[in-house]
């Protein structure tokens, strides 16, 4: 683990400390039954939201942590770095949160935001769709109003904590208007109506459950719109530059964990009457993975500075995502080289790690759709 952060206050080094004590006492004991199994770890969100790790960028009002983005995204590697699917499933929950706090009235932040933010209520996050992934405005599913009421029909795919969380962000569509015809909604987890289909059967982060949530007619309240009808898509697109952070602290963190297997085991490892640490050749792909790792996390900081300095940050939000998940896959994928044939196996972690970073690169934004909003930037 980086054991060198330049921390803003005491009380964000005390946060980094419980965070890797939770780590080592709740974490790393059951990741790997955990991932063997498929098996959801809602009590360990539990833990966190508790400690107050599930709210830290939101306002100590609301039970938040009221800690800058900087503090909270270092939080969230830390948890990845210990169980990426956990980490994951932290920086979807604060997305998930992002649209109440933003877009809400006071009345719905007052009756639903502190249980959100405080963890004892998980959230999901549902924009793509199957046949609208990387663009959203193209999304079918609908919201209808009738009276004092919506009624929402359609399907949302790739839902992380799909059928477990205890509500879902949902954007569905209000008018066929383009893009400015989506609209946001709160929907409770008991909504009638409500289903999901299977978990997805996926090559990584196997304890965090993905499902595809399917909305049959599912009725709720007007009170349960967040913002003005049409203003979906801006609330949702606002929210990704955060998430996109969330995961490249994330994949930093799959990272770190998969760099500090690969230097314990070249330090023990010897060939030819010494530790294989100590061969160049293997050296320096350990000192590349080092220096991949450290400009990882220093490019997600800097976009999170930005953010807490109230600056436009989206360029390099998707910067942060794309440098940090592209130099994890590969990292990752470096880590199994160094342990050869053991990395092969699934008697050292590092397989997982490479196969758990793979999804990194396509969620929160496909690499090739940041690169395209880099490049849109840069022509402004």
């Amino acid at each position: 683990m980086s054991t060198d952060r330049l921390l803003p206050t005491d009380e964000a080094r005390d946060l980094i400390e419980l965070t890797r004590e939770i780590a080592s006492r709740e974490l790393r004991p059951k990741v790997d039954e955990a991932e063997r199994t498929a098996s959801f770890p809602r009590e360990v969100f539990r833990v966190l939201g508790r400690a107050g790790l599930l709210g830290l960028p939101y306002p100590e009002d609301f039970g938040g942590g009221g800690q800058p983005y900087e503090v909270y995204l270092q939080v969230v590697e830390e948890i990845a770095t210990a169980w990426a699917a956990v980490g994951v499933g932290t920086s979807v929950h604060v997305l998930s949160c992002f649209g109440l706090f933003e877009a809400g009235t006071d009345e719905q932040k007052a009756a639903w935001l502190p249980d959100m933010i405080g963890g004892e209520r998980l959230g999901a996050y549902c924009l793509s769709e199957a046949h609208a992934g990387s663009d959203p405005a193209a999304m079918r599913t609908k919201a209808v109003r009738e009276g004092d009421e919506y009624v929402l029909s359609g399907a949302k795919a790739w839902t992380t904590h799909g059928g477990e969380a205890d509500f879902y962000k949902v954007m569905a569509r209000t008018s066929d208007d383009g893009g400015k015809g989506i609209s946001c909604f709160l929907i409770p987890a008991g909504a009638e109506g409500l289903s999901f289909d299977r978990p997805e059967e996926k090559m990584g982060l196997m304890s965090s459950t993905t499902a595809t949530v399917v909305l049959d007619g599912v009725r709720i309240p007007v009170e349960r719109r967040l913002g003005a009808e049409g203003q979906g898509l801006s609330i949702a697109l606002a929210g990704l530059d955060a998430g996109r952070l969330g995961i490249a602290a994330v994949a930093t963190g799959v990272a770190q964990a998969a760099l500090d297997a690969a230097v314990a085991y070249a330090k023990e490892r010897e060939a030819f009457g010494k530790a294989i640490i100590d061969h160049q050749g293997l050296g320096f792909l350990l000192a590349d993975m080092a220096a991949a790792v450290e400009s990882a996390r220093a490019t997600y900081l800097h976009a999170a500075r930005l953010k807490d300095a109230g600056r436009p940050y989206g360029r390099q939000a998707s910067v942060a995502k794309l440098v940090a998940t592209d130099h994890a896959m590969k990292v990752t994928t470096d880590a199994v080289q160094v342990l050869g044939g053991a990395g092969y196996t699934r008697d050292f972690p590092v397989e997982r790690f490479m196969r758990e970073t793979k999804v990194m690169q396509i969620f929160e934004g496909t690499n090739q759709i940041q690169r395209l909003v880099i490049s849109r930037h840069l022509a402004r």
